[in-house]
């Protein structure tokens, strides 16, 4: 096995959106291409009781929404693909964020008729911050929309974008016809038939030729040849490797649904995208090609399987070759692990392997002992940054509803809170327990899970906290730190790790404390310690 062409199939890439714009279902799609999947499920339709097969919690098959990021490889074309689906829902915001550090490109969801939402927004900003590669599909063609043009001109403004389009619709809801692929000179018809499972194609060099009228009529014919030539005199041509420096974005159009104009977006994503990158940690820039594995936490996940309660840890291998049995140091407890049934995933199914390579994902059973953002390596103390715990935004004390279960419900919280679903506080006072969450469906969330897998109820209070902020004195032994902790006892709490947390209740109160000690730092992600 050659290591460097291993790494060289790999694309590892995540798919971003705001929530029904056809995240789940885009991804389904690219399953049935891989031949990961023989029929996809229609997400939204009742009557067909086949969810999607990448939402596997039940409280997503109810909703139609996908809460847990899920992890899926298939094969197509000799490349090895691992996708990233994300929760859309701006609940799950923080997961999405996390995942983000894991992934090597993105593939970003618009719906034509809504356009840029404001979740899109989000997500892209940290995209671009951190330079990842994106291309845009613009999805639902097959209905009515934006226009084309408007669409493009949205993208760039409202995300920073600079776009060039690879493909581009003739005609849009009832007028579809198909797509003319920019990339590969061609023209895919469409049946409006979604049965069919992949769609023929028409390869059209020279947009001259008369054949074209016959095909998708004269009118469309005609505005086809403008929107093209247009195209060519507005936008810039596509150059690789400004898309990987993250300058420019190619954007594709189809409908998922019908599974049109999603062979074109896969076969140029695998030719453009870009192989697992290299990776910046704490100490020292790591290159994918090394030979020693290093590897890190992005995602835990309790009860994959409610039958047994196993937790696993998702971990993003970066560089080396990850072996089944062969010991590594967890860097955080300073201790070697194996690991004798290490998991590849595929939506429900699970298998285990005997070797992965980097920008592989790989599932590690834990009892505990891993949290996000852990560095596995063959013995090099090294960290990996860039997984932060954001400040919540919604807090409730959290009350055990059933006396007789207080270990059950204790034993739920700890897990849950470490898979990173919420923040946990515990009041310096008293000892209340305060569960902090980015997003109010959170609760619902933790109180479903808690039930249905730990068989433990609890009950929620409100309680009024406007931020939490960790706290980092100057000077711990100072009397302004001493005085700081007296004066707002009430406000303080312990986060899961022992940080101290303040909890302020009011925008205004915030502010005073600022004002009032000076030498004591409020932060507002637990990432600076």
């Amino acid at each position: 096995m050659n290591f460097k062409k291993e790494i060289a199939r790999r694309r590892t890439f995540g798919i971003i959106s705001h929530p029904d714009a056809g995240k789940t279902t885009l991804t389904e799609k690219l399953l049935l291409f891989g031949g990961a999947i023989q029929e996809a499920g229609a997400v939204k339709n009742n009557k067909i009781k086949k969810s999607a097969t990448s939402d596997f919690m039940e409280i997503e098959r109810q909703r139609g929404i996908s809460v847990a990021t899920s992890v899926l490889a298939f094969i197509y074309k000799d490349k090895k693909i691992n996708i990233l689906d994300t929760p859309g829902h701006k609940d799950f915001a923080e997961d999405t964020f996390r995942t983000l550090t894991a992934v090597d490109s993105v593939i970003v969801v618009i719906d034509v008729a809504k356009g840029v939402e404001e979740q899109t927004e989000k997500l892209v900003e940290v995209c671009r911050m951190r330079k990842i590669p994106m291309i845009v599909f613009i999805n639902k063609m097959d209905r009515e929309g934006k226009d084309a043009f408007d669409l493009l001109d949205e993208v760039e403004q409202k995300l920073g974008l600079s776009v060039t389009p690879l493909s581009f619709p003739i005609g849009m809801g009832y007028d579809f016809k198909g797509i003319y692929n920019i990339y590969e000179k061609n023209i895919n018809l469409f049946s409006g038939d979604s049965k069919k499972n992949i769609e023929e194609t028409i390869a059209f060099d020279d947009l001259s030729n008369p054949e074209l009228e016959k095909i998708i009529g004269n009118k469309a014919a005609e505005t086809l040849r403008e929107n093209l030539e247009l195209i060519a005199g507005v936008y810039p041509p596509f150059e690789k490797q400004k898309y990987l420096d993250g300058a420019q974005q190619p954007v594709f159009f189809g409908s998922a649904l019908n599974n049109f104009g999603v062979r074109e977006l896969l076969d140029c994503f695998i030719e453009i995208a870009p192989p697992p990158r290299d990776k910046m940690s704490e100490e020292r820039l790591v290159k994918a090609d090394e030979k020693h594995m290093t590897g890190f936490v992005f995602k835990i996940h309790a009860n994959m399987d409610p039958k047994h309660r196993d937790r696993l840890a998702f971990v993003k291998i970066v560089s080396g070759t990850f072996e089944r049995n062969k010991p590594y140091l967890h860097v955080r407890h300073d201790k070697n692990l194996k690991f004798s049934s290490p998991n590849a995933f595929f939506a429900e199914k699970k298998e285990i392997v005997d070797i992965s390579f980097p920008g592989d994902i790989v599932g590690l059973h834990d009892t505990g002992n891993f949290k996000i953002g852990d560095t596995l390596t063959e013995g090099e103390a090294l960290h990996y940054k860039g997984i932060p715990s954001f400040s919540p935004e919604h807090f409730r004390y959290i009350n055990n509803a059933d006396p007789m279960k207080a270990k059950q419900l204790f034993k739920g919280i700890d897990q849950l809170m470490d898979e990173g679903v919420a923040q946990l506080f515990t009041l310096e006072l008293n000892g209340r327990k305060v569960i902090g969450t980015v997003g109010a469906l959170q609760y619902e969330v933790i109180q479903y899970r808690l039930e249905h897998e730990y068989g433990a109820k609890c009950t929620y209070e409100n309680f009024p906290v406007f931020k939490a902020c960790w706290v980092e004195p100057k000077d711990p032994k100072s009397t302004e730190f001493q005085e700081f902790k007296r004066v707002k006892q009430k406000f303080l709490a312990k986060d899961k790790r022992g940080q101290l947390v303040f909890l302020a209740d009011s925008q205004f109160s915030l502010q005073m404390t600022q004002q009032k000690y000076p030498n004591v730092t409020l932060h507002f992600t637990s990432e600076y310690a």
